[in-house]
Parts: C-alpha cells; sequence; structure tokens
C-alpha cells in the first residue's frame, strides 16, 4: 500500500464543471472518495449503496456514484464514494487504472502504465 498527496479535478457527469482537490493517493482503497458537499455542488447523485471494509475490519456501507475526473490533463469516467463533510479525499486503485497509471512510492508520483490483457485475441484499432 503507498499513500501520498496528489492534486486532481473532479468534475460534474457530464464533464463541464470541475473542482480542483487535494486527495490522498490511497493504493488500498478500491474507489476514490470525494467529500459529499462537493458532489453534491457537482450534481453527482448516489447510485447504489456499496459495501466497504475498513482497516479495522469494520464494514460499512456507502453511497456511490460516477462522475468525470480529470488527471494529468486527461478526463475519465470514474465511480466516486460520498466521503464524509469534512473528511479527507482519497484517490483509490479504480481510477487510477482507468487513467493508466501506476504509483511510483519511492518517487511519490503518479506514472504512465500500460493496461494489460493476457491471451485473449482481440482486434487492433489503429
Amino acid at each position: 500500500m503507498s499513500i501520498f498527496r496528489y492534486t486532481l479535478e473532479v468534475g460534474n457527469p457530464d464533464a463541464s464543471e470541475f473542482e480542483t482537490i487535494e486527495a490522498l493517493v490511497d493504493t488500498g482503497a478500491t474507489f476514490t472518495v470525494v467529500p459529499s458537499p462537493i458532489l453534491m455542488r457537482l450534481g453527482v447523485e448516489p447510485s447504489q449503496r456499496a459495501r466497504f471494509r475498513l482497516a479495522d475490519n469494520t464494514v460499512i456501507q456507502c453511497a456511490i456514484g460516477e462522475t468525470q475526473v480529470r488527471i494529468e490533463g486527461q478526463t475519465f469516467s470514474t465511480t466516486v464514494v460520498f466521503g464524509d463533510d469534512d473528511g479527507t479525499a482519497l484517490l483509490g486503485v479504480y481510477t487510477l487504472e482507468r487513467a493508466l497509471l501506476g504509483v511510483d512510492p519511492v518517487g511519490q508520483r503518479l506514472i504512465p502504465t500500460d493496461a494489460l490483457m493476457m491471451g485473449v485475441p482481440v482486434l487492433e484499432w489503429s
């Protein structure tokens, strides 16, 4: 698990408005967590509730939704968790993988990575 701070932009679902936030890059977190007031201000709506296991083994349920994020100048759709009003934002693995970014824990930075696909023939896009 690797944790460090990173600045990213969280947008509304149609990517017409963004807010800059500072988040902890947390490779132990499945989804990106954003304080609920930010998501509500951007018009992001919860679409379901999901179970999450915390580090102390407690299981909680949180609202999740879909929206846009901008990282390294690229915009991607991702799943976000509606976090505590004044809680810490987390940049989770699902968003990092969607953005094709890996984590350099020593340099405390995000690095481009290739998507993986093993053993399935596909038509290459040119």
